[in-house]
């Protein structure tokens, strides 16, 4: 019988239901991923793109009350390795979803760095590698968003390293994490996106534990991922194919990660998130079923 895991609060979010965009007509309408996230057994969402779900705090916290939900979590994107003039257009979308984030309750601000591939057209946005310069630029700028995160909503920040941004590899991850101020800056850990770029999620947990503030649960499919990286397939194209595969069919074993987690002795929020986009309207439900089902079975 797998161990308890009391310390870890699942849940899922937009992206296992194919959303990643505000408004989108391949994707599901939000009252119907809200009624089907709650069916699948999870009482935690996050918000997704902004926009998606109601922003008018009074009408979302009725529509996630009376579906025995609640908020973990808002998301944002940044490119703040381009330096001091990216703080405005960059702070004019955070105090938006932070504002939300707040008014639901929610603790915590994913914040994904901007693509330097772009997701769709594969165009190459910028250089996959930063100079010395923007890796300065980056950590400030990371630094100075916790600090004024926390002062103004009360939420604490989380960077979620990605495919295809500049915070995706291992060495990438642990650059990151050394040049930044743990009391301001912290990890969104998605085991799906470390593991497409090579990381290992159990060493990382046991490597930089203090620094775990969040976790994302996510598989790859090991086949997929091979013949993805043996053409320079970008992330986009990377999903359609099916890389991001159903747990526990992938890697990393989630079992594991978990217990990492747990072993760190403080509570955390999992977020299960199976980037599918697009996917048919009716495939996200029984997909998220088996999931929480395999979650429960992992102790979680």
């Amino acid at each position: 019988m797998a161990p308890a895991l009391d310390r870890i609060r699942v849940g899922s979010a937009p992206d296992s239901w194919g959303v990643w965009f505000a408004d989108d007509p391949l994707q599901v309408p939000w009252e119907r991923f809200l009624d089907e996230v709650a069916e699948a057994g999870y009482s935690w969402i996050e918000l997704g793109p902004y926009g998606y779900l109601p922003t008018d705090p009074a009408r979302l916290t009725d529509e996630v009350t009376k579906r025995n939900l609640k908020v973990s979590a808002g998301t944002i994107f940044c490119g703040l390795h381009r330096g001091p003039s990216e703080w405005e257009s960059t702070w004019e979308q955070v105090s938006r979803v932070a504002a939300l984030t707040q008014a639901m309750d929610a603790k915590h601000l994913v914040v994904i760095p901007s693509f330097w591939r772009d997701d769709k057209t594969a165009e190459i946005l910028e250089p996959p590698e930063l100079t010395t310069e923007q890796w300065g630029h980056l950590s400030k700028g990371m630094e100075r968003l916790g600090h004024e995160v926390k002062e103004k909503y009360g939420l604490d920040i989380v960077v979620h390293p990605h495919a295809d941004t500049h915070i995706d590899t291992e060495e990438h991850v642990e650059r990151f994490l050394d040049s930044t101020d743990s009391d301001l800056v912290n990890l969104c850990l998605d085991t799906g996106h470390y593991a497409y770029c090579g990381g290992d999620s159990v060493k990382l947990i046991e490597t930089y534990g203090e620094r775990i503030g969040y976790l994302h649960l996510k598989q790859v499919d090991p086949e997929i991922l091979a013949d993805v990286q043996a053409n320079g397939v970008p992330f986009g194209p990377a999903v359609q194919r099916g890389v991001m595969c159903e747990p526990p069919a992938g890697v990393p074993e989630l079992g594991p990660v978990l217990e990492a987690a747990q072993n760190l002795g403080v509570e955390l929020f999992a977020i299960v998130e199976q980037d599918m986009y697009p996917c048919e309207p009716d495939k996200p439900l029984p997909i998220a079923v088996r999931t929480r089902k395999f979650l429960r079975s992992c102790g979680a």
